[in-house]
């Protein structure tokens, strides 16, 4: 070995370990965490499998309150914490119920390590089964709104209505790859989806600091609404490193199975459907909004122009309204 071969290969190796020590990040513990993302609303559910699922259950639960329960479910990488607005807005009125899905928030990983569609729509019926609540207004956003309307086939009797905002589509559904801004050019989504579909990231993704990812793929998320604070991202990082839950996403990404893969008898999702979009979801093209408008029979459609993914937290009040007026129209 020559000389300058040793030193050339010693020299790329500290270059190797140093980028490592820069690039990695430990996870933060469940306890630091937990105190954070945590309120006085905040419950725990011990499931038969042993998974601590973590719920609220806030609004009107006056007994004598005629109006629906309404169940949200968050998307991916998301967590209960992105319907805050709208329980704060729709609270006097309406029974909300939240929770983190396995692999996210505060519930995490699971013991059995299943992150799949079909232990989504477990966990959503073992919290309204825990909380006696029969019947219900199903809502979700972007993978929550594909756990709502599979939810809903497996379910039918339980669900009075769905709520789908910029929710996953339909099997049959044409899939779109690029989503355009208004000026013809590709939108920036979040780059982290489409990483975490290479093996390759997958298998150093556990071990580096994915505070750039996030905050990229927040930012695209939000269209860079203004409603992205320092604090909004931090929630997004910290929930991600929080103990356990990166081999879970990680297990996620590498063995999620949607569920449902063949079409979709439309007339079986008859329930009244209220679905909201983002015109600038930089994730799930607003088409998909108009092939929900015309598959599903008895659906209302929402556009907001100049609004993302999360409409829920980019324009709560606007969001908020459509739900109640929508709710109000069912009575």
């Amino acid at each position: 070995m020559s000389v300058w071969f040793k030193y050339t290969t010693i020299i790329l190796l500290i270059l190797l370990l140093a980028g490592f020590v820069f690039l990695y990040k430990g996870d933060l513990p469940v306890e630091y965490v937990d105190t954070r993302y945590s309120n006085a609303h905040s419950q725990f559910l011990t499931t038969e499998n042993g998974t601590r699922v973590h719920y609220r259950d806030e609004g009107n639960k006056s007994p004598g309150n005629s109006n629906p329960v309404i169940i949200l479910v968050h998307g991916s990488n998301a967590s209960l914490h992105t319907w805050e607005p709208w329980v704060e807005i729709l609270g006097d009125d309406y029974r909300l119920i939240t929770m983190d899905l396995p692999a996210h928030g505060l519930t995490g990983a699971t013991p059995e390590n299943r992150y799949d569609t079909a232990a989504y729509i477990k966990t959503v019926d073992g919290v309204a089964r825990h909380l006696g609540i029969e019947q219900f207004v199903l809502g979700g956003n972007s993978m929550g709104g594909g756990v709502t309307w599979r939810y809903t086939l497996e379910y039918p009797e339980k669900v009075l209505a769905m709520l789908l905002i910029d929710s996953s589509g339909l099997p049959q559904f044409a899939r779109e790859r690029v989503v355009l801004d208004n000026s013809g050019k590709e939108r920036e989504a979040p780059i982290f989806f489409t990483l975490m579909s290479k093996p390759w990231f997958r298998a150093i993704a556990r071990f580096i600091d994915p505070y750039y990812l996030t905050e990229q793929g927040v930012r695209s998320a939000y269209n860079n609404s203004p409603v992205v604070t320092d604090a909004l991202i931090n929630r997004y990082y910290e929930l991600a490193i929080r103990e356990g839950s990166r081999d879970a996403t990680l297990a996620r990404f590498s063995g999620f199975r949607g569920g449902q893969t063949e079409p979709v008898d439309t007339s079986r999702l008859g329930q009244p459907t209220l679905v909201m979009w983002g015109a600038e979801d930089a994730l799930i093209s607003v088409d998909v909004a108009h092939q929900f408008a015309a598959a599903l029979p008895n659906s209302e459609l929402v556009i907001y122009e100049a609004v993302g993914h999360i409409p829920m937290e980019e324009i709560p009040e606007q969001s908020a309204a459509d739900v109640r007026a929508f709710l109000q129209r069912l009575n």
